[in-house]
């Protein structure tokens, strides 16, 4: 099925979900790179893991390498992590500090700000062009003390690809206070798309989620749509605890889970000051890697932010179990597509931008 029959199609009483061909077919990918990930924002880390002149990370994004390092002068900037003499992928360690940048093929060797230091193989040569000597930058924002990137230059700016969500985050002030405590992957045998899904609906929840059903009351919640990104949340049950963690309602009444188009999610956990990360990156059409970033105030975690972290790692591992199910129901020949409940309307949602963007020129 084309993307415009699917799209024709979503609204339909009888069937109104993705087709499962999206999830299976290896040329959907290929064009999801190019028409979502590579014109999209996608969080690359936290400033707490660039805090002096000098530190870097590298990560990828739509399969491109990138560099991000905090300058000389503070300023941070993001760049293609590769040389612009022969192509080599520059920096090939995960993160550290360097006073310069170094090419581990001939030697060239970058300033901080991405200008060319020096060429030992042009020594003396003419015409050694510096606008393509220079590394390429790549569009860089940092909000809320999370890091941005961009791979599209005309992309319009960070705040105002998602609504209001940043001056949401006002409302818990702790944030600036977090660093990045630890950060966690799993490789998931399924489409990337069906870890969203799954993310946008609760319906599975008190089947699939005793502990967290326990903990909240969900009959009173709510999944709010909203520009580019949605967010759920309910209230706790009086006298209930994640693990063992006191919930302080002084900071929050309830958890908020935000999702942020297309694979970022954003949890506010209730109890210490928290924040915590799941990206989902596809490795191929029937894999994902998931990252799950842990923030926090201080490096040194309580017993009760440690339960917070076995509490979310639990919700992880049951919602793994469901999408790894279901991406073997994608391939089968039994349906072809799936339908939505009345409740479902953020998955609808992420469904129709998905096919928005294919349908992208």
């Amino acid at each position: 099925m084309s993307v415009q029959e699917a799209k024709a199609n979503i609204h339909n009483d009888e069937v109104r979900t993705l087709p499962y061909g999206l999830y299976t077919d290896p040329q959907v990918l290929k064009e999801e790179q190019e028409k979502i990930f590579a014109r999209s924002w996608q969080f690359v880390g936290h400033v707490s893991q660039v805090e002096q002149p000098g530190d870097y990370f590298t990560c990828e994004v739509a399969g491109e390498p990138i560099l991000v390092v905090r300058g000389k002068e503070g300023a941070l900037r993001a760049f293609y992590n590769v040389c612009p003499h022969r192509a080599t992928k520059l920096e090939k360690n995960a993160e550290g500090n360097k006073k310069i940048l170094q090419c581990g093929y001939h030697g060239w060797t970058f300033n901080l700000d991405g200008s060319l230091n020096r060429a030992p193989n042009f020594k003396g040569a003419e015409g050694l062009c510096a606008e393509r000597s220079c590394l390429r930058g790549v569009r860089i924002e940092v909000l809320a003390s999370l890091i941005f990137v961009n791979l599209d230059d005309h992309a319009q700016p960070l705040a105002a690809s998602y609504g209001n969500f940043f001056a949401e985050l006002e409302a818990f002030p702790f944030l600036g206070e977090l660093k990045k405590i630890n950060s966690k992957t799993r490789v998931i045998k399924a489409n990337w798309k069906a870890f969203i899904d799954n993310y946008l609906e609760c319906d599975h929840c008190p089947i699939a989620h005793p502990g967290f059903s326990a903990a909240l009351d969900l009959s009173q919640y709510k999944i709010i749509q909203c520009e580019n990104y949605s967010v759920q949340g309910t209230v706790v049950k009086p006298d209930k605890q994640y693990g063992s963690v006191e919930l302080d309602k002084a900071e929050m009444q309830g958890g908020r889970f935000y999702w942020l188009w297309p694979n970022l999610m954003v949890t506010i956990y209730p109890g210490p000051g928290n924040m915590s990360i799941i990206q989902m990156v596809p490795i191929d059409h029937e894999t994902t890697l998931g990252v799950y970033t842990y923030l926090f105030r201080d490096e040194q975690l309580t017993q009760e932010e440690r339960d917070l972290i076995a509490f979310a790692e639990q919700v992880r591992d049951e919602d793994v179990e469901l999408v790894e199910l279901e991406q073997i129901g994608f391939r089968s020949r039994a349906f072809s597509k799936g339908q939505f409940s009345p409740t479902e309307h953020a998955v609808l949602q992420f469904h129709e931008m998905v096919l928005s963007a294919l349908e992208q020129k």
